[in-house]
């Protein structure tokens, strides 16, 4: 949630940043609402004081008034001040309910994008950072997509997801089991190796810790709920492992925190059927290791350039075909500044799978958590946070298999052989 004292000192950045955003005119009044809305809550703010003031003024004097004999004039001025605290019972709610009408809001404009966002309305606008060079692997006229693979070699069974839960929940069996915990322990490890802290935290959220990462109330359709128990399922690790640095207030000597995670993800995604949504491609349970941070603002950009270099050097070791891609502002997610969205080359299906988000937050994730930091003048301010995907497993699988499928069976990526035990699928 961006404050209102930056949309006030930023407005005209702000607009330019929802214009990027392919907002439109409707949607940019956005802006100058909430400046009408703090305006009035500034007002009521300062009257209600006035008249808590007036009050304790009135309340000395009437002592005064008692002990001096003065008791008629006393009594009027008793009266009189319980007159303000009936007006100002009434303007402690007026002011309650603008305060209350601000925040939600807030809470509908989005972050403002990096000034290295392109405009764009949609993934089509996308800009190519890094495009992939060398020759795209090449499968011959026999050559499987990942779901016949899975099924040739009894790896995942997507029938049997769907008669235990529904579609889009897939069943792991035999190799394709270990494949998977493979791929978790691989990148876990080369996490911790960077020195991230290792968290293994809760599968379900409240509503706080949903709201603080900006889960809710945006991506609200997207997420399983439990009415009964008022709980969210998580849709990403970066929701419950950034929330333990909700209400903390650090020093500047404890950044960067660095954390990771992994956990199955659990998203509602809907799709029409047809080939971009079988097998892997998109699914509502899926495994991802996540990777945090957060540090202080002028070394977030750095961190950024950090994260992707290593999320790169991921790919990499799987010897996998990857390009990077900086989103436009109609693609960018709500609460990104700037992202960066890898993709992985599935030769049997000819086309770019997104594996991977990685995206700085700067303050917007930090002021709905209340993250603080002290600066040296001993002042609270606000750190930034980051996040991204190290890696999603279910496009990463479809990927591998694809693309290491040869007439004797499927090749392992030599990394992945100690975490397998074996170096080929047949």
């Amino acid at each position: 949630m961006l404050q209102i004292s930056f949309i006030r000192a930023n407005q005209e950045r702000v607009l330019e940043g929802l214009k990027t955003r392919n907002f439109r005119d409707d949607d940019l009044q956005l802006v100058q609402q909430a400046v009408e809305l703090d305006d009035q809550r500034k007002h009521l703010q300062k009257e209600h004081d006035d008249l808590l003031a007036r009050a304790n003024q009135l309340a000395k004097a009437i002592g005064e008034l008692y002990k001096s004999g003065q008791r008629d004039e006393a009594e009027t001025k008793k009266a009189e001040v319980a007159e303000l605290k009936t007006k100002t019972k009434t303007l402690h709610e007026q002011l309650q309910n603008s305060e209350t009408a601000l925040v939600d809001l807030l809470l509908k404009i989005p972050n403002v994008p990096h000034p290295s966002v392109p405009a764009g309305a949609s993934d089509e606008d996308n800009e190519v950072r890094q495009d992939w060079t060398q020759p795209l692997p090449e499968l011959d006229g026999e050559a499987l997509p990942h779901w016949d693979l899975a099924k040739k070699y009894n790896l995942i069974d997507f029938e049997l997801g769907a008669k235990i839960t529904g579609s889009g929940f897939p069943l792991f069996r035999g190799q394709g089991s270990r494949l998977q915990r493979a791929l978790i322990n691989f990148f876990l490890d080369e996490a911790r190796r960077a020195g991230y802290e290792e968290i293994v935290p809760p599968l379900l959220v409240n509503e706080s810790t949903a709201r603080a990462t900006g889960q809710l109330p945006d991506k609200e359709g997207q997420m399983y709920y439990v009415e009964k128990d008022d709980l969210y399922l998580i849709p990403t690790a970066e929701v419950p492992i950034t929330n333990i640095l909700r209400d903390v207030i650090l020093e500047e000597k404890d950044f960067p925190i660095k954390m990771t995670g992994y956990t199955p993800c659990f998203r509602r995604e809907a799709g029409a059927y047809g080939k971009d949504v079988r097998g892997l491609n998109r699914v509502h349970q899926f495994d991802k290791v996540e990777i945090v941070q957060a540090t202080l603002p002028e070394q977030s950009y750095a961190t950024l350039d950090s994260m992707v270099a290593q999320i790169e050097q991921l790919l990499q070791k799987l010897e996998l075909p990857y390009r990077i891609l900086r989103l436009c502002g109609g693609d960018l997610g709500f609460t990104s500044a700037l992202t960066f969205d890898f993709e992985v080359y599935s030769a049997a299906q000819k086309r770019w799978l997104e594996v991977s988000s990685v995206s700085n937050f700067e303050t917007f994730q930090s002021n709905r958590l209340r993250l603080r930091y002290r600066d040296e003048n001993r002042k609270t301010q606000l750190a930034h946070t980051l996040n991204g995907s190290a890696l999603a497993l279910a496009r990463i699988i479809a990927a591998l298999l694809e693309n290491n499928q040869t007439a004797d069976g499927i090749r392992i990526p030599s990394v992945l052989q100690p975490y397998t035990g074996f170096n080929m699928i047949s």
